[in-house]
């Protein structure tokens, strides 16, 4: 019997796109630990990335195109038809070419909750592509309950095809032993001991001018300064006195921010899951996160979760935690066992089901 193949947008994987090629790549991980018969066939525009190892039941396939978006309209879809697969999974658009074959994963409709957040041709590429893909789409992969939920409020008649298939923590990011990663980002990035870290792209959605004005807040008996790493993006790039920009770090170096700081702050208006919760977690860092999006149900009962978003409540709460080591140590253990039950996986058993389902 022919085993049934599954066309796969690989252009992501190992990539540097934050949490998509995270999704991507973790996803890639957990498929090679599960048991099947289906045959991979990952499609991208480039060769496979050096390092990349793949097990036999996966392909990479290198199809040149003109443009990007040519690529995922014309080129991709029908190499997949031509290949035999019988599902293709892509991420917020899905050519009409896919057929009754299509999945498209949605990470979250933030640009829907909040526009402004958004540049005008990155809303306008969104709204135009993800409504189209939810419609043509034979299932819906949302990253979380709360992902899945809103999906369902701004386009009611599809809850029947969405699926939950929630991340996990990236295989890369791994904790360090506190003194070994305070040396390092000592020597390396010029941090000194006691410091809070923010990641993210400093977009408006990600919102870390909070986490710099609650740093900024905090009374001078606190020494911490604040390490705000990640892509630059576009917004207010002002850091207050406490601020140190760090840009975008290795992996390893990003454990070792982890593993060193004292707090790791989560300011972001809307996620559609949180994976900088998870790494915190893996590495020991107790968490400040809001009430954006999925970050509370990501975050369960081991992490300050606020409802304010006035930037004294933060300072407050920061203070307060920094206080009590007790309460720090608790929040610390109950991240450990959190993120333990988050795994690729899993997700890619989900995953599978949902390619089952299509498939037949």
């Amino acid at each position: 019997m022919t085993p049934t193949s599954v066309a796969i947008d690989a252009r992501l994987i190992l990539g540097t796109s934050t949490g998509d090629s995270t999704y991507w790549s973790g996803l890639l991980g957990g498929l090679q630990k599960c048991e099947g018969k289906e045959k991979f066939l990952l499609f991208a525009r480039a060769p496979k990335p050096q390092g990349l190892e793949l097990g036999p039941n996966f392909e990479w396939i290198t199809l040149a195109a003109r443009s990007s978006r040519w690529w995922s309209l014309v080129r991709f879809p029908l190499a997949a038809r031509r290949s035999g697969a019988k599902v293709l999974h892509t991420q917020y658009s899905l050519s009409p070419l896919a057929g009754k074959r299509g999945i498209t994963t949605i990470h979250d409709v933030s640009f829907l909750i909040g526009p402004e957040w958004f540049k005008p041709r990155d809303r306008l590429v969104l709204g135009q592509s993800v409504p189209l893909a939810i419609k043509r789409a034979a299932k819906v992969l949302a990253v979380s309950d709360t992902c899945k939920a809103e999906i369902e409020s701004f386009f009611p008649g599809n809850a029947s095809k969405i699926a939950v298939t929630p991340n996990a923590c990236p295989d890369w990011i791994q904790p360090v032993d506190r003194e070994v990663a305070l040396a390092r980002v000592s020597k390396e990035l010029g941090l000194e001991t006691p410091f809070l870290l923010t990641v993210g792209t400093r977009w408006p959605r990600k919102n870390m001018n909070l986490a710099i004005d609650a740093a900024e807040g905090l009374q001078s008996r606190f020494l911490h300064s604040l390490a705000v790493t990640g892509k630059f993006g576009w917004g207010d790039d002002g850091l207050g006195k406490r601020g140190r920009a760090v840009g975008y770090v290795s992996t390893d170096l990003l454990s070792c921010l982890y593993s060193a700081a004292d707090l790791y702050l989560a300011p972001s208006r809307h996620e559609g899951f949180g994976i900088p919760l998870l790494e915190s977690f893996r590495c020991g860092c107790p968490v400040v996160c809001s009430s954006g999006g999925a970050l509370p149900e990501v975050a369960g009962d081991a992490a300050v979760v606020m409802k304010s978003w006035d930037a004294r409540d933060w300072s407050a709460s920061i203070e307060m935690l920094l206080d009590d080591p007790s309460k720090l140590k608790k929040l610390k253990q109950r991240g450990l066992e959190r993120e333990k039950l988050f795994t690729w996986e899993a997700t890619a058993q989900k995953t599978l089901k949902a390619y089952r389902e299509v498939a037949e």
